[in-house]
C-alpha cells in the first residue's frame, strides 16, 4: 500500500507577538521581506564596497548605488515579467552587459545585438518601452 495521501492546504500557522491583527500583522511581515530582499540585493553589488574610511566617500557611493539600483529596476520592470523580479545581478548579466556592436552608416546608428541571444526580445522590449511614448495610463 501506498502512504497515506494528505489535502494541501494554503494556511499555515503565524506566532508572533505584534498586537496587530492577523492581517495587518502579516502585511507588515511581507513588507520588511521585501526591505530584507533590497538590502540582500544592494550588498551583493555595490554595497559591498563599503565602507572605505571617509565619510563623504561612503555618502557619495551610497547614492550612486541607490540611483544605479533604482534604474536597474526600472530596467527590469520594463524588459519583462520575469526581469522585474529577478536580482539586480541577474539584470545587469542579462541586460546591460549585453556584447553588442554599434556602426555608423549614412549618418545613422545601427545597433547589431548577439545573435541567437536569449534575452534579445526582453530588451528590445525595454529598448521600446523606454525610448517610446509614454503608454496610457
Amino acid at each position: 500500500m501506498g502512504e497515506p495521501q494528505f489535502a494541501a492546504y494554503r494556511y499555515h500557522a503565524v506566532f508572533t507577538n505584534s498586537p496587530l491583527p492577523t492581517l495587518e500583522a502579516e502585511k507588515t511581515h511581507r513588507a520588511h521581506a521585501i526591505i530584507e530582499q533590497v538590502i540582500a540585493d544592494l550588498k551583493n553589488g555595490p554595497l559591498a564596497h563599503l565602507p572605505s574610511g571617509h565619510f563623504w566617500a561612503n555618502s557619495a557611493w551610497l547614492v550612486c548605488a541607490a540611483m544605479a539600483f533604482n534604474l536597474t529596476r526600472a530596467a527590469g520592470t520594463l524588459a519583462s515579467t520575469f526581469h522585474a523580479k529577478a536580482t539586480t545581478g541577474t539584470i545587469r548579466v542579462q541586460l546591460i552587459t549585453v556584447p553588442a556592436r554599434l556602426a555608423k552608416s549614412a549618418r545613422r546608428l545601427t545597433l547589431h545585438l548577439p545573435t541567437a541571444w536569449p534575452w534579445e526580445h526582453a530588451w528590445q522590449r525595454m529598448l521600446a518601452r523606454a525610448t517610446g511614448p509614454p503608454l496610457p495610463i
